[in-house]
């Protein structure tokens, strides 16, 4: 799986990421799941094409014991299996990862 990790935090690091995720809304089922929503304009062509029935599309981030981590695959809120779930190309990637390390640095969280 490839994936991008923030390690070695400190386990009050890890509750002020969660509960900002949180507040934000990218709560999944399972505790330490969530749910970062991959804007539309940074979608695959097929996975625009394929939005209105396998929409929204996400990219799951789970955080555990002084770590976060988030998912490069590009998964489906409705459908497990299609060919619109993939990796994420370069341009995500890098947005979604400014996005986690925006994140980490408005909490003033030393990484």
């Amino acid at each position: 799986m490839r994936a991008y990790t923030v390690d070695e935090l400190s386990p009050e690091d890890v509750e002020k990421i969660e509960e900002a995720l949180a507040r934000k809304g990218w709560t999944g089922s399972i505790k330490g799941m969530y749910y970062i929503p991959v804007p539309d304009d940074r979608l695959g062509p097929e996975q625009r094409e394929h939005a209105p029935s396998c929409g929204p599309f996400f990219l799951p981030l789970e955080t555990g014991d002084g770590w976060v981590r988030l998912e490069m695959l590009v998964r489906s809120r409705q459908i497990l299996r299609c060919s619109c779930v993939a990796y994420a190309c370069r341009e995500l990637r890098e947005h979604m990862i400014d996005l986690v390390d925006g994140l980490i640095r408005e909490l003033d969280i030393a990484v």
